[in-house]
């Protein structure tokens, strides 16, 4: 049997899954995540258009907090208008497998699936 991660008498957070949590937690950071992974390079414009549902605030939020955890790196053009660009970091994209594997568990464990194999 493999040892839990989150062993007896420690808390959530100070595990290394409770530190994942609070890095890619929340609605959105993952769905950020995904869509930088497909496209390398994106602007603030393009993530909001691909997400549909996200406010320009809270996606400016959660970008801020991705570059601050070193996942997205943030480059900026000195140009006017001013231009702006993300990607994934290093750390970002070692995140990646973590969010393939997701998705393989999500598509063999939706409920289309589930009603296909008891058909």
């Amino acid at each position: 049997m493999s040892e839990s991660c989150v062993p007896t008498g420690v808390t959530l957070k100070d595990t290394g899954f409770g530190y994942t949590l609070s890095l890619i937690g929340g609605k959105y950071k993952m769905t950020i995540m995904y869509w930088l992974s497909e496209n390398k390079v994106m602007r603030h414009n393009e993530l909001k258009r691909c997400i549909g549902t996200i406010s320009f605030k809270t996606l400016s939020i959660m970008l801020k907090e991705l570059e601050a955890d070193d996942l997205i790196i943030r480059k900026e053009f000195p140009q006017i208008p001013p231009k702006v660009e993300y990607s994934l970091s290093e750390r970002g994209l070692s995140l990646i497998p973590v969010l393939n594997m997701m998705c393989e568990w999500g598509e063999k464990n939706s409920l289309s699936a589930l009603e296909a194999v008891q058909r």
